[in-house]
């Protein structure tokens, strides 16, 4: 076990990994420059050019991909934004300003997620485009995104979970992250001359929970039975793996006055509801099917009797 760390570095002690002065920004001609936002950025780029890609792929004007991308953007920042300033209220009520930090941190993937639709539901009524078409093609660059960026927080020392001492456990040091994030279980592990906290890793899970969905997508589209079951599965299985890994977090936000965790709780409905509506969508497609295969086969049956 680690006796002592300096306030740069991560450490995974049960892998035997010690990484020594992990940054958090770096400076470019002067200027700093935060590696959490370039990998966000990084992994924007990412995921627009696999839309482009797919559309492309599918017969789709990938032109119209990179044209959603600039709004869908900048309403995903604000959506993100808003979501985690409605939850956290009490920090921001006695300091508006503080609301346009974004440079102190603070953006809720499911904000960002929740906005992103509304633009790409408002683009399609605009430009006359299908819907679902376009959010099965765009939840393949989001989800990749959405893998990329989680590295952001690993950056950041943030997005941890609660104590442990499993094979993937991550070691902070304790002045690298917010006391507020570290809980009594934390302190319970933390022995005399010891300066850090053992954690889950769950930027770790999530990240790697997302690739295993993103391949299975990857494979699953060619045989998808209508347009918007890779938009509910990516809705299902996205929700019902951040339902198990947000249980995990110290940094969970809360609904007001019942103090549960809103991420947790989106997740879990949004996992039911994209389960139920994906099995009662194809037995509706299978009904229909039956229905009009019965009505061509009784109209060719007709059809030879007078041929008779």
């Amino acid at each position: 076990m680690i006796e002592t760390m300096n306030s740069t570095d991560i450490a995974f002690p049960n892998l035997g990994i010690y990484l020594e002065n992990v940054p958090k920004n770096f400076t470019v001609f002067g200027v700093e420059i935060a590696f959490y936002g370039l990998i966000i950025a990084i992994g924007v780029m990412a995921g627009i050019l696999i839309a482009a890609r797919e559309a492309k792929l599918t017969g789709q004007n990938p032109e119209n991909y990179w044209d959603l991308a600039i709004y869908a953007i900048i309403f995903s920042i604000v959506g993100a934004r808003l979501y985690y300033v409605i939850f956290s209220w009490e920090y921001y009520k006695d300091d508006l300003m503080s609301i346009f930090r974004l440079r102190e941190g603070g953006l809720a993937i499911y904000g960002a997620v929740i906005a992103a639709f509304l633009t790409v539901f408002v683009y399609t009524r605009i430009k006359k485009l299908r819907f679902w078409q376009m959010t099965d093609t765009a939840v393949l660059g989001l989800i990749l995104g959405q893998i990329i960026g989680r590295w952001g927080n690993f950056m950041n020392r943030e997005a941890f979970g609660d104590y442990s001492d499993g094979l993937f456990a991550m070691a902070l040091p304790i002045d690298a992250v917010r006391r507020h994030e570290i809980t009594a279980n934390h302190w319970a592990h933390v022995t005399e001359g010891m300066n850090y906290i053992m954690v889950h890793p769950t930027f770790l899970y999530e990240s790697a929970w997302n690739l295993g969905l993103l391949i299975f997508l990857l494979i699953y589209r060619r045989h998808k039975k209508f347009e918007g079951e890779l938009t509910l599965m990516y809705l299902a299985g996205y929700g019902i793996g951040r339902f198990f890994i947000e249980g995990l977090r110290t940094d969970q936000l809360l609904l007001p006055v019942v103090g549960l965790p809103v991420s947790q709780i989106l997740g879990l409905v949004l996992f039911i509801v994209g389960t139920i509506t994906i099995v009662v969508v194809r037995i509706c497609k299978k009904k229909e099917k039956s229905v009009f295969g019965e009505s061509a086969s009784l109209a060719d049956n007709q059809k030879l009797g007078r041929d008779k």
